[in-house]
């Protein structure tokens, strides 16, 4: 239950994204921000800490199913695996495209349109809670038998080549243009254009889109983000915009048929009593957001993201998916997510040049250094040199960045 592929892959990713950068700058264009890849890694980071106890959750109920009520026990060989990997994918079309037509699942997966650019960090900005509303697609696969190992990894790699299709740098590919999903496809089904919106929903095999009605090839550049902009960096603002707006939303419906309808029509369904303040984007009138803060500040917000990067996949490395699996307890997990989503939330603040911004990196400075030194017991010489450097520095930076604010 320990190994797990996206995990693995991180190295990759970053590697991967760090060739996308300098092919940009060689070809003088400005696919990333900092801030806005920041915040799409932050949310990729958020989904996976936190999955460690939301996965508990989808796994117990998927091995279940297999242990008791599996029609036949299905051996994990190659065969097999492509077999699993084509039905994965398939369930995986209908989760997508129900994701963008009923408004609750919507709440899951917007996260991962909110970017207003397209670019491979995008490819990690992913919903926290989205893992609640897909894994009832994939039941019907430990129903007739396959293993949840077996299922994990596969849908796992499922996931994983969805990451190289999240760019703007590879053109029409041909012949196989027919079969997989590419970057062309896939940019398309992140265009907020009128005739992109909810198209192109495929994982892998674009084969999917093409017999189902729901394929659009690509032909003017599309805009990039949602109808309705969130102007956040925050990776948790992010996650819970959606159900802040349901919550409002069912509170101005009249009546249990039209506040049920509000769940589980498509997102921007209201009663005509309620006015409509949809709109679509247009290249000619819409502004991306964004906010400017000093270098000093954006220097220091990667020096602090690479140490939280290396700290949550040591974590997820850790952790295991359920108790007894990683060398973690329950409690030490816990306290390692919110250090990590705690450090995240923080340097959206810094983006935004909120006040109590530079106080709080303070604060999170010292709670973490209290809890590496005290709680996680790393108490040793050379362990002691290196926490105890990395945070006179950082305090050092920020009373540096305060003064200058």
């Amino acid at each position: 239950m320990n190994f797990n592929p996206i995990i693995l892959s991180i190295p990759i990713f970053f590697i991967l994204i760090g060739f996308e950068l300098l092919v940009d700058k060689l070809r003088k264009k400005s696919n990333y921000r900092f801030n806005d890849a920041i915040t799409n890694i932050s949310c990729g980071i958020g989904e996976q800490v936190t999955g460690v106890f939301f996965k508990l959750f989808v796994v117990t109920i998927y091995t279940l199913l297999f242990e008791h009520y599996a029609f036949f026990k299905i051996p994990a060989n190659w065969i097999t695996g492509i077999i699993l990997f084509i039905s994965v994918d398939f369930f995986y079309y209908w989760f997508h495209r129900y994701s963008h037509v009923i408004n609750l699942f919507w709440g899951g997966h917007v996260v991962h349109h909110q970017s207003e650019e397209y670019n491979l960090s995008v490819a990690l900005r992913q919903g926290w809670f989205q893992k609640f509303f897909s894994f009832g697609f994939y039941l019907p696969l430990a129903l007739i038998g396959f293993d949840p190992i077996q299922f994990l990894t596969v849908s796992s790699f499922v996931t994983l080549y969805q990451f190289w299709i999240h760019t703007k740098n590879i053109n029409k590919m041909g012949v196989l243009e027919y079969v997989l999903n590419t970057p062309s496809h896939h940019r398309v089904h992140h265009g907020v254009n009128p005739k992109y919106i909810d198209k192109n929903h495929a994982g892998t095999l674009i084969i999917w889109d093409k017999m189902f009605g729901t394929f659009q090839k690509e032909e003017e550049e599309p805009i990039y983000g949602i109808t309705h902009p969130i102007n956040t960096w925050d990776p948790l603002s992010a996650n819970l915009h959606h159900w802040k707006q349901m919550y409002y939303g069912l509170k101005q419906m009249l009546g249990l048929k039209d506040k049920l309808k509000y769940i589980f029509m498509p997102p921007g369904w209201k009663p005509a009593y309620i006015s409509d303040s949809d709109y679509p984007v247009y290249s000619d009138t819409y502004k991306k957001f964004d906010t400017k803060v000093p270098n000093n500040i954006n220097y220091y917000v990667l020096f602090q993201y690479v140490v939280t990067l290396a700290g949550a996949t040591v974590f997820l490395l850790k952790a295991g998916i359920k108790e007894g699996d990683g060398k973690l307890s329950f409690e030490e997990k816990l306290i390692a997510m919110s250090l990590v989503v705690f450090s995240i939330i923080n340097y959206s603040s810094l983006f935004e040049s909120k006040k109590h911004a530079a106080t709080t990196e303070i604060v999170r400075i010292v709670v973490t250094l209290l809890i590496l030194t005290l709680y996680f017991h790393m108490q040793t010489t050379s362990l002691l040199i290196v926490i105890g450097s990395w945070a006179l520095l950082s305090g050092v930076w920020l009373l540096k960045i305060k003064q200058s604010a």
